[in-house]
């Protein structure tokens, strides 16, 4: 039995996990498709013609696609940067693929790491992301504040020899909160985001800074909070000179007492938890 969450049911649960599993599905589609001389642009196109032609109409933000070095954001300085360009993609080339889509009013926001060809280091990147995934679940269960998680997904980077990179977003989030909003048969975007996500995501912020929370989980003091519960999108990003890689998934909070079910990850099945599991057992 799926435990409860406030404001948000079962179905609605189940909603939340089907969409996230079209954007990864879409991910993967994507990605089997690239080749040498694929521009970024070109694939966040890619991405959003897939979505499209299965009914999404609306995102929380639109397609982005990362190339090379810039999967490790190098040089980012500014918020434009991270909006897809003419970069064309080579052999050996690492490459992330992130989305979010609306769809039936649910939403999801995910991060797909790939490499066009054999490499170790991107393979060692991927694999010690898993660390990450359980050192959160496990510390949003003991209730820690999203402050002091985020500074030991720091720490855990630098034992690991690896770069925070996702400190490069606005913020420096390593994660926000995700809801529903209207099913509309089309919604307008502001610079690659959402209106309806973006209000939402407003509102969230303005009614957390009165009772004492916010909606992104960052290093600064505003963070400085428990978890609060609610579905979050969360995507540790690690940088190794010029190679970036990153998961991003929904995270379940509630309001169980028991830790197991107090909070825990929408969907196992999911292309890096998969090969996770296939190393594993290798």
């Amino acid at each position: 039995m799926t435990p409860a969450v406030t404001g948000v049911s079962t179905a609605e649960l189940r909603g939340f996990r089907e969409v996230q599993r079209l954007a990864y599905a879409c991910a993967e589609a994507v990605a089997a498709q690239l080749k040498p001389g694929v521009t970024e642009r070109e694939a966040a196109r890619m991405q959003r013609e897939w979505l499209s032609a299965r009914g999404v109409r609306d995102w929380f933000h639109r397609p982005f696609a990362w190339f090379g070095d810039r999967t490790a954001f190098v040089d980012f300085r500014i918020p434009l940067q991270f909006f897809p360009t003419n970069r064309r993609l080579e052999p050996g080339m690492p490459f992330i693929l992130d989305m979010a889509p609306v769809h039936k009013g649910y939403t999801a926001d995910i991060g797909y790491s790939g490499c066009l060809g054999l490499d170790p280091l991107h393979d060692k990147l991927l694999a010690d992301l898993r660390e990450h995934r359980e050192l959160i679940l496990r510390e949003v269960r003991e209730r820690r504040t999203l402050r002091e998680i985020y500074e030991d997904v720091d720490r855990l980077m630098v034992r690991q020899g690896y770069a925070n990179r996702h400190r490069a977003y606005p913020f420096g989030v390593i994660a926000h909160k995700i809801d529903r909003v209207k099913e509309r048969r089309w919604s307008p975007t502001l610079f690659g985001f959402g209106t309806q996500s973006l209000k939402g995501l407003a509102s969230d912020a303005l009614h957390g800074h009165r009772d004492g929370w916010s909606p992104l989980w960052s290093p600064y003091r505003f963070s400085d909070h428990p978890p609060r519960p609610g579905l979050w999108a969360v995507e540790p990003h690690l940088g190794f000179r010029g190679t970036g890689a990153k998961f991003e998934e929904i995270l379940v909070v509630t309001d169980s007492r028991d830790p197991e079910q107090s909070a825990f990850w929408l969907d196992d099945d999911l292309p890096h938890v998969r090969r996770w599991s296939e190393e594993k057992a290798a």
